[in-house]
């Protein structure tokens, strides 16, 4: 509908980009037509472009609110995917979605790994204790290598050594019984002496622990190593009273015998030969298990 005689009347609306609002329309020269004075504007017509434009607005706010529904139904089925851990979506209702204990937890498929901590050390004695691991090569000079012994303050010279096959030889009293009996294989034999004190420390070799064992528990007071003289040595401990000791340690039992190479009978004051005997023993227990720790070693740098 248009006002006067001008041109159809250009209506504004801010839902049409190619409108233009009131200010920016040129004014139109309007005659004056005292017969057009007193008309009024179409209400009913204005009314209807506004009910229109309202219309619009709420078609568009609810469309709106649909994507944002949409959006969001889309961000629960994603979810529900994560969750459920497979390809698809389930279009079921939610009464059949998977409990909560059929749903893995993140723990599931976390890696897990033993605890990692060092073998334990070997063992030296294991080395020494049966001829099965005891493989290294076995001889009076290296079981006792050099040519003197120090022992704290003391200091102990190296005479003659021998390497006996027939164990029961090379003892005396009832020690022979005794080797025999538990198999011995061989029988070390070393003297050292300071002054005239002089010590053989005798080291017999079993097959096994055992057998080493048994030989030391079966010895008396009359089982004596046979004392080993020559090479500067004079004989001693071949009548006259001396002081002997046994022990064992792994497959190998070793002996002492202890006394004067002047002649003269050992008693409860002789500390010298007590001390010569007890240091022997002591080094003949060292000298055994040094042997198992260098194999033990070996072993265990072989992998």
């Amino acid at each position: 509908m248009s006002f006067g005689q001008g041109g159809p009347q250009s209506q504004w609306d801010p839902w049409k980009p190619q409108s233009q609002q009131p200010s920016q329309q040129q004014p139109q020269q309007q005659p004056w037509n005292g017969g057009d004075a007193g008309a009024s504007p179409d209400w009913a017509a204005l009314a209807e472009a506004s009910e229109a434009r309202a219309k619009r607005r709420r078609l568009f706010l609810i469309g709106g609110g649909a994507l944002a529904t949409v959006a969001i139904a889309s961000a629960v089925a994603v979810a529900v995917v994560s969750a459920n851990g497979s390809g698809q979506a389930s279009d079921g209702p939610s009464s059949q979605l998977p409990a909560t204990a059929d749903i893995p937890s993140a723990s599931a498929t976390t890696p897990s790994f033993a605890p990692t901590s060092a073998p334990p050390p070997l063992d030296p004695k294991d080395f020494v204790s049966s001829a099965a691991k005891d493989k290294a090569p076995i001889s009076p000079d290296l079981l006792f290598p050099g040519t003197q012994l120090t022992m704290g303050e003391t200091v102990y010279k190296k005479g003659p050594t021998a390497d006996t096959r027939t164990c029961g030889s090379a003892a005396q009293g009832t020690l022979p019984k005794v080797l025999d009996a538990n198999d011995c294989a061989r029988l070390l034999r070393v003297t050292y002496t300071k002054g005239d004190t002089a010590v053989t420390v005798g080291v017999a070799v079993f097959g096994t622990e055992a057998q080493a064992v048994k030989a030391k528990q079966q010895a008396d007071k009359k089982s004596i190593v046979r004392s080993l003289s020559g090479g500067g040595v004079k004989s001693f401990c071949t009548g006259a009273v001396c002081r002997s000791t046994t022990n064992s340690y792994g497959r190998y039992a070793y002996f002492t015998v202890a006394g004067f190479t002047n002649g003269k009978d050992v008693t409860e004051k002789s500390t010298e030969v007590f001390r010569a005997g007890d240091d022997l023993a002591e080094f003949a227990f060292r000298q055994i298990r040094r042997r198992g720790e260098a194999q033990a070693s070996a072993a265990a740098q072989a992998g």
